[in-house]
């Protein structure tokens, strides 16, 4: 006998759970792409997906998911040849970082380690000692989805200034856009990239590339963009398939819609991050307390560090692996795998897991997955300690 069965439930850090509304508006058949309502709803995104990033410069789509999203940034930021400065903080700055470097950019890097944000000073440091600007771009991860740590961009964007260095700030918020507070304009960032399968709720298979006119002008003349990838056309529109390169992905428009309206419209996105700022405190309440009961602990110690999507959770002697194990098994819910915290040869790979608290949820959601987390540690008989989901219920009941 299994208690799984029912409506099970996704707390892995992407795809997202989708809302039932974005997966109706998906639900119909393929419209007209060369005029009328397709043609005018798009043009509508355009202006909603820089609202959503507080940008008042430019977007380009792609059919693609975060990793196409990345590729799409070097090709225009970059001409073979040219440096690239980026921060690791986990493995998607290091993904990032191995696909530059295989597309013929030359890369720099500082690993700030698995459990700490990147520091501004080092990247100032760094740019510094770059007399000659060979350096085109700094490239950050907002939030690394696989340690849930949180750089500060506008600190960094702040010591960048300070010494004066012409390169563009690119970030990646695959996993924070819709989660945690991202102001394009205000921090100062010039190229961002992010896709549709998280905060966004839209299922996999868009991303979008953010730019400033700085970097518009400064990337003019790469020699890396092949004609999928230009982002030119994609910004600068004069036929409908231009902002594709093709035919359209209309059915993820229709959904991206939904779900650009229920954020932006219904909602509000200053509500949404307030939203995922609750969610993620009652997550963390709970922990903090199985933590004071047995060897678990949250990858990164400092709250005002962690994002607010996704949190990295360590659980000792195998116990993370049996409890996400157990919680498929026997109640339904999936939590997402350790990436990259230790490689699948390493003793202590079946010692992490990560909860998703992003997107479309609320908190009867995050309350049932704390309480069956806890039924997990009970039934398999992993130490930790009490308290916690009273913790939990007083950060919700906070509000």
């Amino acid at each position: 006998m299994s208690l799984a069965h029912g409506r099970s439930y996704l707390a892995i850090p992407g795809p997202s759970v989708m809302p039932d509304r974005v997966l109706n508006a998906m639900h119909r058949a393929a419209p007209n792409i060369y005029e009328g309502a397709m043609v005018e709803m798009t043009k509508g995104l355009i202006p909603d997906l820089k609202r959503v990033a507080l940008c008042s410069g430019h977007v380009a789509i792609y059919i693609a998911n975060g990793h196409g999203g990345w590729e799409a940034a070097i090709a225009n930021m970059f001409s073979r040849g040219d440096t690239a400065l980026v921060a690791l903080t986990g493995r998607f700055g290091v993904g990032w970082a191995e696909a530059a470097r295989r597309m013929g950019v030359q890369v720099e890097t500082i690993d700030f380690g698995l459990k700490t944000p990147a520091d501004p000073e080092a990247i100032a440091d760094a740019l510094a000692k770059d007399a000659g600007h060979r350096i085109k771009a700094v490239l950050v991860t907002h939030v690394d989805t696989a340690t849930g740590v949180r750089n500060d961009i506008a600190a960094i964007r702040a010591k960048m200034d300070e010494v004066g260095h012409p390169a563009l700030l690119a970030v990646d918020c695959i996993a924070s856009l819709g989660c945690d507070e991202f102001r394009f304009d205000d921090w100062g960032v010039d190229v961002m990239v992010a896709a549709s399968q998280k905060g966004l709720m839209v299922p996999p298979g868009l991303s979008f590339v953010w730019l400033s006119d700085k970097a518009v002008a400064a990337c003019a003349g790469g020699d890396m963009a092949t004609p999928y990838w230009d982002w030119t056309p994609r910004i600068d529109v004069n036929e409908y398939y231009q902002f594709f390169c093709g035919t359209a992905p209309t059915h993820h428009l229709f959904g991206l819609r939904e779900s650009l309206t229920m954020i932006l419209d219904e909602e509000g996105i200053e509500n949404v991050w307030a939203r995922h700022r609750t969610l993620s405190e009652a997550v963390w309440a709970a922990l903090e307390a199985w933590g004071k009961g047995g060897d678990i602990a949250m990858n990164i110690a400092d709250p005002n560090r962690r994002g607010r999507s996704v949190t990295a959770v360590r659980i000792g002697g195998g116990g993370a692996g049996r409890l996400r194990k157990w919680l498929e098994t026997e109640a339904g819910v999936t939590l997402g795998i350790g990436l990259g915290m230790a490689a699948p040869s390493d003793p202590n790979y079946g010692d992490f897991l990560r909860i998703a608290h992003m997107g479309h949820l609320n908190a009867h959601m995050v309350l049932g997955v704390l309480g069956t987390i806890e039924a997990g540690m009970i039934a398999l008989g992993i130490p930790h300690g009490k308290g916690a989901l009273e913790a939990a219920a007083a950060v919700i009941a906070r509000g």
